[in-house]
C-alpha cells in the first residue's frame, strides 16, 4: 500500500514529539541530578557583632577619657538584654502565648520562656504557677546584634517618636524602656500577626552608676530626649 503525504506527515509529528519528550525528560534528570549549591557563608565563621567592633574601637576609649578610668574592667560595658512579655489574655487563653513565643523568637533569634504567675490574684482569675508571660535574655552576640537593630532600624519606626526617656534608670546603672507595638521590628509581617502587644525591654550594664550606663547607652547610638539628664564626670570614682 503507497503512503500518501497525510501518514508521512502524522508520522513526521509523532517522530518529532517523541524527540521533544526524550528531550524533556533529559533536562528533567539533568535538573534532579544537579547537585545543590552551598550557601555562600558555609564553613566560614560567623562575622563579629558590628556595634561590639565600635564598642571597643570607638565607645570604650571615649568612656575611660570621659570617666577618667584607667582599668580597662572598670569602662561600662552591656551585660545581658532582657526582653519581657505580659499577656493578661493568657488568663482565659493560654495558647495566646505560642504566638508570642514565636514572634520573640524571630525577632532575637533566640528561643524564648514561657513564665509563670508567682502568686494568686483572685480578683483577676488568675492562679498561682499559671503562664502569664513570655521572657528572652540575649548575651554575648546576639545580645549586639538585637542592640543594633533595634537602635538603627526599630526605634525610628516608632510612631509619633521624639526620643527616649532619660528618666528610666533603675539607680544601678540600669536602663528599661517600653514598646506599645512589636510591629516596629521589621522582622515581623504585619499579615501573620493575630494580636498587636508590646514588651518592656532593659538593658543591663556592668557599672552600678546611672551617669556611666547613661553614657555608655549614649555612645552606642540610643537616641535620648534632649539629654536633659546631666552627665556628672568625678575623675576620683
Amino acid at each position: 500500500m503507497a503512503t500518501t503525504e497525510k501518514d508521512k506527515k502524522d508520522a513526521g509529528k509523532k517522530d518529532a514529539g517523541k524527540k521533544e519528550k526524550s528531550g524533556g525528560s533529559k533536562k528533567r534528570q539533568a535538573t534532579q541530578a544537579a547537585p545543590a549549591k552551598e550557601h555562600t557563608g558555609v564553613g566560614q565563621p560567623a562575622p563579629e557583632p558590628r556595634l561590639r567592633t565600635y564598642y571597643a574601637k570607638t565607645v570604650r576609649p571615649n568612656l575611660a577619657k570621659q570617666f577618667g578610668l584607667k582599668n580597662v574592667h572598670e569602662i561600662p560595658n552591656l551585660e545581658k538584654i532582657v526582653l519581657n512579655v505580659g499577656m493578661s489574655e493568657a488568663i482565659k487563653q493560654p495558647k495566646v502565648l505560642d504566638a508570642v513565643v514565636e514572634e520573640l523568637g524571630i525577632i532575637t533569634g533566640q528561643r524564648p520562656t514561657k513564665k509563670k504567675a508567682k502568686k494568686s490574684i483572685a480578683n483577676y482569675g488568675l492562679r498561682q504557677g499559671q503562664e502569664i508571660g513570655v521572657a528572652v535574655t540575649l548575651r554575648g552576640a546576639r545580645m549586639w546584634e538585637f542592640a543594633d537593630r533595634f537602635i538603627t532600624t526599630a526605634i525610628p519606626r516608632i510612631r509619633d517618636f521624639r526620643g527616649l526617656s532619660t528618666r528610666a534608670f533603675d539607680g544601678r546603672g540600669n536602663y528599661s524602656l517600653g514598646v506599645k507595638e512589636q510591629m516596629i521590628f521589621p522582622e515581623i509581617n504585619y499579615d501573620q500577626v493575630e494580636q498587636i502587644h508590646g514588651m518592656d525591654i532593659t538593658f543591663v550594664t556592668t557599672t552600678n552608676k546611672d551617669d556611666q550606663a547613661f553614657a555608655l547607652l549614649r555612645e552606642l547610638g540610643m537616641p535620648f530626649r534632649g539629654d536633659d539628664k546631666p552627665i556628672v564626670v568625678n575623675a576620683n570614682q
